[in-house]
């Protein structure tokens, strides 16, 4: 085997060992790991504190520390690196939720019927579980909450990017639609103190946005509205905002919501989608992956440009920019047509 064929090997390999470090960040992250290293710890006495086996969590931390979740002295003790930092549960870009979220059993166990939704095209989580991803997590307030917890510190981080690349200061009335807990929301509103908000989402989802918006303290300018997207939507915003809403949907069925926003949305206001959009050939492995897991978790789907703008047609709005806002995601401003 020639060193090219080498490299390819060892590649192909760790790809295919992929799942192994996702599960060993969950398990780091279950146990809550992060949040007991304020300072270099021996493993004998996190082992204590999270009651587990000494010598088989080493032998997960040491991995860990192999990839820089974690560093290991000479003496056997562990701290957190800058990257092992957003493990920590108070961080505000936190990704202990969404680590969590991702490998849950109800995600392994539709990830491992990937070949059902690729042989038939259906969403796997459905056809593994009998029922879709959202009923799943209502049926489990748990899971629920969680999803929660990741949406609103991946929104807390989204946010600065979001910002830069549009200027919310030239409206006067936000509203997020299918917004979670107001992460969102609560940024723009924090950045431009004229500004005055809607949140809609569903019933179940608004007393915890409450508590978000007051402890940032922009409650007095944010409206709750309790909203079924799929069937109407508030009227009396500047702005629209959907952060990864419609790739949640496939087609037909984010087409319904665009419709509903549509009606809602006076001839001055405009629509804007934070999403991502699908690069080109062979490039973007962030969104095709994420695209994959549409398929088999969720039954949405990424979108291209062309797409994007086909499917934002067909509900009556018209794409006018789409800037970059970060990694894997871009706010795509559309106009009523």
């Amino acid at each position: 085997m020639d060193g090219t064929a080498a490299r390819h090997h060892a590649t192909l390999m760790a790809v295919a060992r992929g799942y192994q470090r996702s599960q060993a960040l969950a398990v780091a992250a279950e146990l809550g790991i992060a949040d007991l290293l304020t300072e270099p710890r021996p493993v004998v006495d996190l082992a204590a504190a999270t009651g587990t086996d000494a010598p088989a969590l080493y032998r997960l931390l040491r991995a860990l520390a192999s990839i820089g979740v974690f560093h290991e002295d000479d003496e056997q003790r562990f701290s957190l690196t800058a990257m092992g930092r957003l493990l920590r549960r108070d961080h505000p870009w936190s990704i202990d939720p969404a680590v969590r979220m991702f490998c849950a059993d109800y995600q392994w166990r539709a990830w491992g019927e990937l070949g059902y939704s690729v042989r038939t095209g259906g969403n796997a989580l459905v056809h593994t579980l009998g029922t879709d991803v959202w009923e799943h997590r209502r049926r489990d307030p748990a899971q629920g909450e969680l999803f929660d917890a990741a949406m609103r510190t991946m929104a807390t981080s989204y946010a600065p990017g979001v910002l830069a690349a549009h200027d919310f200061g030239k409206y006067a009335v936000v509203a997020d639609i299918g917004g979670g807990t107001g992460a969102m929301l609560t940024a723009i509103l924090a950045a431009h103190p004229h500004l005055h908000g809607i949140l809609a989402e569903q019933p179940e989802v608004l007393p915890r946005a409450a508590r978000q918006l007051a402890a940032a303290g922009v409650a007095d300018r944010a409206r709750l509205v309790e909203c079924d997207f799929f069937d109407e939507v508030p009227t009396g915003a500047d702005a629209y905002v959907m952060l990864r809403v419609l790739h949640d949907w496939p087609d037909d069925a984010a087409a319904q919501i665009l419709r509903r926003v549509r009606a809602a949305t006076a001839p001055t206001a405009r629509l804007l989608v934070i999403d991502a959009v699908v690069g080109p050939p062979n490039e973007d492995p962030q969104t095709a992956f994420l695209d994959l897991m549409m398929l088999v978790s969720a039954g949405g789907r990424e979108r291209t440009e062309p797409e994007w703008r086909d499917l934002l047609a067909s509900a009556g709005f018209r794409v006018g920019t789409i800037v970059p806002a970060g990694p894997g995601r871009s706010v795509i401003e559309a106009v009523p047509d």
